[in-house]
C-alpha cells in the first residue's frame, strides 16, 4: 500500500481518485456487441458466448430440470446460511414500503404519491472469478417486495455449460422468475432489446466488470433504466489507536481480494497502527487462495495518516466510498458526520463482509464517488413513485387565481386559460343557480 503521511488537503483531490480507466477504447469494444444483439437476438447471444465463454449453449433458459439439478447439489449446511441471509435482507428491506398520507394543501386541493413497480426488470449476475449468489438475494428480494411482475435474470454459464448451483439455489428462492445462461455486454444488451428468448425489460440491475458497466451506461442512452455505474469495490477503514490491527488487514483484503481493479483505504490517526497492519496483511494474504488478486488490487490502494478525527471525517466524505468501517472508539459519532458512503460499517465487530452477505443491508452500492449523490439498491429502486392531485369547485376558485398570475407572468397563456375556461363555467353556474333561486322566490 501507498503511505501518506500528514497530506494537505490540497492533495486530497490525488488521494481519494480511482484507477483511471479508458473507458473510450471498452466502449468501442462493446458497442458492435450490443449492436449485433440488437440486429440478430438470439444468435449472437449464442455466437458470443462461445467467442467470450468458450461454450456452446444449446439452449439459453434455465430448465425447471437444471434448477431440480441445481437443489441436490447445493449441500444442506448452505442451503440454510442461504435462507438465514435471505430471511435478513427480506425483513431489512420489506420495512421500507412508504405509505405516504394524502396532503391538502389548500382547501379542495389534495395531493398524494402512490409507489408503483416497475413492471419488468433484469438482474445481471456476474460469474466470472467468483460465483455471486450473495447478488441474487439483494436484487431479487427487493424487486420481489416491490411487487415487479416480471423478474428477469442473466448470469454466465460455467465451462461445463451450466449455472453454479448455489446461484440458481438463491434465484428460486428470492422469487426470480426466469433464469438465462448468458453474461457480458451482450447479455445487457439482450436485457434492453428483448431476443427471441430473453424479454425486454425497462431496468437492469447489478454489478459487472468494466465491459458490463459500459454495456449498461450504452444501453441507458437508448432507453433501459440502469440501478448505477457499478465499478470496481472498494472500501475504506477508518482506525484509531482502538483499532485491532489483524481485522483491519481482514477488511482490507476482503474488498482486495474481488479483483487486480479493487481499490482499498485506510485512514488512521495513530501513525503506529500503520506497520502493524502492514504486518498482518503480508501474513493473511500468505494464506488466500486468491492473494494474487489480492496483491494486483493493494499496489494501488493507500493509506493516509490524517493529524485528528475531524480530518479523517473531511478525507472521507470526500472520498465517498461504496463500504465504509469505522473501526474507532466513538463510531456512532463519526457515523453521524458521515454525508458521502454508500454503507457504513460501526465498530471493531461489524465486518464488511457481514454486509456483504447477511446482515440485512443491500450490498449493491454505488462505487467510483458516486456515493456522494447516488445510493445503494433498495425497495425504492424498484418502483416509480407517481404523484397526483385532485381538485374540487371550491379548490380551483383558491388556486385558480394563483396560477392565472404565474401562467401569466410566463407568458404561458394556454396554461392560463385553461384554468380561466374552468373559473368563468363555475362563475356562469353560479350566477344561473342564484337566477333560478331568484326567480322561484
Amino acid at each position: 500500500m501507498q503511505l501518506y503521511q500528514l497530506p494537505a488537503r490540497s492533495e486530497w483531490a490525488d488521494l481519494v481518485a480511482r484507477p483511471a480507466i479508458d473507458t473510450k477504447a471498452i466502449e468501442k469494444k462493446v458497442k458492435p456487441i450490443v449492436k449485433q444483439v440488437k440486429k440478430s437476438g438470439d444468435a449472437a447471444l449464442i455466437k458470443f458466448t462461445k467467442k467470450f465463454d468458450g461454450i456452446k449453449i444449446e439452449q439459453l433458459e434455465v430448465s425447471v430440470a437444471e434448477f431440480a439439478e441445481a437443489d441436490s447439489l447445493v449441500s444442506d449446511e448452505l442451503k440454510q446460511a442461504i435462507r438465514t441471509a435471505y430471511q435478513n435482507i427480506y425483513a431489512f428491506h420489506v420495512r421500507q414500503h412508504e405509505h405516504f398520507q394524502p396532503v391538502e394543501t389548500m382547501p379542495g386541493v389534495l395531493c398524494w404519491r402512490r409507489s408503483v413497480p416497475i413492471q419488468n426488470v433484469g438482474l445481471y449476475i456476474p460469474g466470472g472469478t467468483a460465483p455471486l449468489f450473495s447478488t441474487v438475494l439483494m436484487l431479487a428480494t427487493p424487486a420481489c417486495i416491490a411487487g415487479c411482475k416480471n423478474i428477469v435474470m442473466v448470469t454466465p454459464p460455467g465451462r461445463d455449460g451450466k449455472i453454479n448451483p448455489a446461484i440458481l439455489f438463491a434465484a428460486q428462492l428470492a422469487g426470480v422468475h426466469k433464469v438465462y445462461k448468458v453474461g457480458g455486454a451482450h447479455a445487457i444488451a439482450a436485457l434492453a432489446f428483448g431476443t427471441e428468448t430473453i424479454p425486454k425489460v425497462d431496468k437492469i440491475f447489478g454489478p459487472g466488470n468494466q465491459f458490463v458497466t459500459a454495456a449498461k451506461q450504452l444501453v441507458a442512452k437508448r432507453g433501459t433504466a440502469i440501478d448505477m455505474p457499478a465499478g470496481p469495490s472498494e472500501v475504506a477503514v477508518f482506525a484509531d489507536h482502538t483499532a485491532n490491527p489483524a481485522f483491519v488487514a481482514a477488511d482490507l483484503l476482503s474488498q482486495a481480494e474481488h479483483g487486480i481493479d479493487s481499490h482499498v483505504l485506510l485512514v488512521t490517526t495513530h501513525e503506529p497502527l500503520v506497520n502493524a497492519v502492514v504486518d498482518e496483511i503480508r501474513e493473511q494474504l500468505a494464506l488466500l487462495p486468491r492473494r494474487a488478486l489480492a496483491a494486483a488490487s493493494l499496489t494501488h490502494s493507500k493509506c493516509v495518516v490524517v493529524a485528528n478525527e475531524q480530518e479523517a471525517i473531511d478525507l472521507l466524505n470526500e472520498y465517498a466510498a461504496e463500504h465504509l468501517i469505522l473501526a474507532v472508539a466513538n463510531p456512532e459519532a463519526v457515523a453521524d458526520k458521515i454525508v458521502n458512503a454508500g454503507s457504513v460499517f460501526l465498530g471493531h465487530y461489524t465486518p464488511e463482509a457481514a454486509g456483504d452477505y447477511a446482515s440485512g443491508t443491500n450490498h449493491t452500492l454505488p462505487t467510483n464517488g458516486y456515493a456522494r449523490a447516488l445510493a445503494g439498491v433498495s425497495v425504492d429502486s424498484f418502483v416509480k413513485k407517481i404523484t397526483y392531485q385532485q381538485i374540487t369547485q371550491e379548490g380551483l376558485r383558491h388556486i385558480g387565481p394563483v396560477v392565472e398570475i404565474m401562467a401569466e407572468a410566463e407568458q404561458l397563456h394556454a396554461h392560463r386559460q385553461a384554468v380561466s375556461i374552468r373559473l368563468q363555467h363555475l362563475a356562469s353556474q353560479q350566477v344561473a343557480s342564484a337566477e333560478q333561486v331568484s326567480s322561484a322566490n
